[in-house]
């Protein structure tokens, strides 16, 4: 499906989308046009059961970041964009469409900062009980690895059923993601995006995030 730069595509055109399982792309940075994918083969991450790795969790403890929550979104979302990447999907459109959504409270970015400087985050959007996550980014080592597990504990504390993650890759298979098929993917989405989450139901500040963070790594380690 395809929609080219005649129609306007608006932010509730994007929440549509993503209620029936596809998503908008562009070939790269600078098209213009841009298209809605519906993949055969759907990449999720399992909130519950996302994998710390021992050096992330040693990472954690250590604090290596400030965390906050949709304070930098259209810095995260040009920085997905564009940092440490020669192609991206990411155009202009998409990226004000984004900008908008989270202006209208649907679309959300985890921000990492290490002495005031913005060195990593991710960003996606929130429908009932479901996070689409779009991209990250990190300027610094481990900057999207922290934004992600800020991400994922945010979501296991406020009630999140599932993640969606669209592609697999390398990176993603180390936090414990696997592919499901599209049926199984419209299935669970159905279900989740009936359920009740609110993203908004935890503070945003640093201190609360740590917390969180730890907690949720507690939890796993308890249910291993």
């Amino acid at each position: 499906m395809t929609k080219h730069n005649q129609y306007l595509i608006t932010p509730e055109d994007i929440i549509k989308s993503y209620m029936i399982g596809v998503f908008p792309m562009s070939l790269n940075r600078k098209d213009n046009n841009t298209f809605f994918v519906e993949p055969k083969i759907r990449a999720v991450i399992p909130i519950q059961k996302f994998h710390f790795s021992k050096s992330l969790k040693r990472l954690i403890k250590k604090k290596p970041f400030k965390i906050t929550v949709d304070k930098a979104f259209p810095e995260v979302i040009h920085k997905c964009a564009t940092i440490n990447r020669t192609e991206t999907w990411i155009n202009s459109e998409i990226q004000d469409l984004f900008i908008s959504l989270n202006k209208m409270k649907y679309a959300h970015s985890i921000e990492c900062w290490k002495d005031n400087i913005l060195v990593g985050g991710i960003y996606g959007l929130a429908i009932g009980g479901v996070f689409f996550a779009e991209s990250m980014f990190s300027s610094i080592s481990n900057g999207s690895k922290i934004a992600l597990s800020n991400l994922v504990a945010r979501l296991w504390k406020t009630g999140f059923q599932l993640l969606d993650v669209q592609f697999m890759n390398e990176h993603l298979y180390q936090f414990g993601a696997f592919e499901i098929s599209q049926f199984e993917f419209k299935n669970k989405l159905a279900i989740s995006l009936n359920h009740k989450a609110d993203f908004y139901s935890l503070e945003f500040n640093d201190e609360v995030s740590f917390e969180c963070l730890s907690s949720f790594v507690q939890d796993s380690i308890d249910i291993s």
